[in-house]
Order: C-alpha cells, then structure tokens, then sequence
C-alpha cells in the first residue's frame, strides 16, 4: 500500500522542492561541501538513488517507485534529525572532482589548498616535476596528500596524522587512488614520529579553531572530531609547534603552507616577525599562508 505521506511527490523535482524547503525551515547549517539547501538536497537526493552527483537535469521529472521514495525520506529526515554533515550520510566527499571516502574519523575534505594544488603550487613553486618529496601533516583522510601526489607526479609523498582511525580513512583513499608505492603514512604527532628527512614542500590543514569559536560552532561542525579542529585559546598552540619543527623537515628552497582560517590577528598576534605571503583562492583570503625555510629560521 503506497504511504500517503508521499502521494503530491512523485517525481524527482517534486522530491528536490521538499527537501529544499525542509532543509530551509529547519535552519540547517551547510559548509561541507555546499553552501546551500538546494545544493546540499540535490546531492543528497542523487546520492540515495544511485545517479550521478553531477547530472540532475534528465532525471528531475523521472516518476519513483515506492522504495525509492521511501529512501528519499529516510535521507533527509535523518539530516535534519541528527545534524549530520551530507559527506557523513554518504560516506564520500568530493573535492576538486576528486572522491574521498570519509566517516567520523576525519574532518570532512574542505581545504582550499586543494586549489593551488590545481595549478602545483604556481608561482611558487617553478618546475613542479622537480619537487621530489613532500609532506602532508594532519592529513586526515589523506585528500590533501593525494592532490598533491597528483600535482607533482615525480615526487614522494608523506602523510601523518595522529590518530589511528583518520590513518585508516587515508589508506583506504591511497590505495584506491593507486598511490600505495609512492606514499608513506605516519602515526606521527605533528612531526614527532616522522623520519628525518627534507621536504621541498609541506602542507598543513591543522586544528586551529580558537576555544570561543569552537563553543560557539554549529551543530553539524560538532560532528567532526574536535582533535582536528580545537587549536586552543588563541587557535595557535599546534601552529607554534609546526613553525618551530619544520625548518628541519624543509629543504633549502623548501616551502611551508599552512591553513589558518579565520585566524590571521591570531597568527600575527602571535608572531609579529614572521612576514608570509597570504595565498587567496576563489573562495577564501587570508585563510593560508606560506613561508620558506629561511624565513622560518630568521631570528
């Protein structure tokens, strides 16, 4: 017997209006992924249906069958129920056409590193098939590590994270990306237990949410582990590790790219004689920044 609940949505298009509009009246938070309701909902909907996440035009007006709809509830009562970010529901999150598999473990693959790393670090970095090894910290699900693998196919690559569970995420990601023979992982706190060897670039994603703005984070951001969010009062306390750690992990001409944030008064509050350059991206400045060796050693 067909569930009256579902008898005015019939259609894909009439599934998207709802979803939509529940998402809206429920005041749901966005940011892992997509930005809006409509978006988020379209995902979602494909997602559960087993259609590409990218092609929702010749499916918008395609008539469900009762199971389907069934599904289709079942997916956007528990997003609105349980506050859970979308990559969570699914299992996957795609960044820059890339997709990665995620659960609780890790934060969810956001980081507009993934960006530069589209153009391999330009200007930067000159000659991207001369960088010979790079490294990864805090790598959680192993995306930024295997972007960069990507955009310097000659190199190395070292990931570490310090929890046992987010390295299981990132070797599941490596191998199914193939990458097994050219990436090392580490269960490493910062850089503690990584090999001592020299870098010609190191990318960084760290906690670094200050305490007011993790107390004040929405519910789905309470979702992530706070391990790979909370950067203490001032959002610092893991960075003023990193900075004085790396120099002895970088090459010579090596490079450091850190993401912070919000946090640029934080940083410059914190170290007024660093000078980086701060990198923008189409949706972010301010929010990474770059150093070399030799700025990081200057007095």
């Amino acid at each position: 017997m067909s569930n009256p609940r579902y008898t005015a949505l019939q259609t894909l298009r009439d599934w998207l209006r709802y979803a939509v509009t529940r998402f809206n009246r429920a005041g749901l938070v966005f940011g892992h992924g997509t930005d809006n309701a409509y978006d988020e909902a379209a995902y979602l909907l494909l997602h559960t249906l087993h259609l590409p996440p990218d092609t929702l035009e010749p499916f918008l007006d395609a008539r469900l069958l009762e199971s389907e709809r069934e599904a289709l509830m079942a997916i956007i009562e528990r997003r609105i129920r349980e506050r859970l970010p979308a990559a969570y529901l699914t299992g996957e999150a795609w960044l820059r056409g890339r997709r990665f598999a995620v659960d609780r473990n890790v934060l969810v693959p956001r980081s507009p590193i993934a960006e530069l790393l589209d153009q391999g670090l330009e200007p930067w970095v000159t000659d991207a098939d001369a960088v010979e090894s790079v490294l990864d910290l805090c790598t959680g699900s192993g995306c930024l590590a295997i972007l960069a693998a990507e955009a310097f196919p000659g190199a190395r690559v070292a990931a570490a994270d310090v929890s046992p569970a987010a390295l299981a995420v990132a070797e599941r990601n490596v191998a199914d990306y193939g990458l097994t023979e050219r990436m090392e992982l580490y269960l490493s706190d910062l850089l503690s237990d990584v090999p001592s060897q020299a870098f010609d670039v190191i990318l960084c994603n760290p906690p670094y949410v200050n305490s007011a703005s993790m107390a004040a984070l929405p519910a789905e951001y309470r979702h992530e582990p706070a391990l790979g969010l909370d950067g203490g009062a001032d959002g610092m306390d893991l960075v003023r590790r990193i900075l004085a750690e790396a120099p002895a992990f970088l090459a010579p001409q090596g490079i450091l790219l850190l993401e912070i944030g919000h946090e640029r008064p934080h940083f410059e509050a914190a170290f007024p004689h660093l000078h980086p350059v701060w990198l923008d991206t189409a949706a972010t400045r301010d929010h990474i920044l770059l150093l070399t060796r030799d700025q990081l050693l200057a007095p």
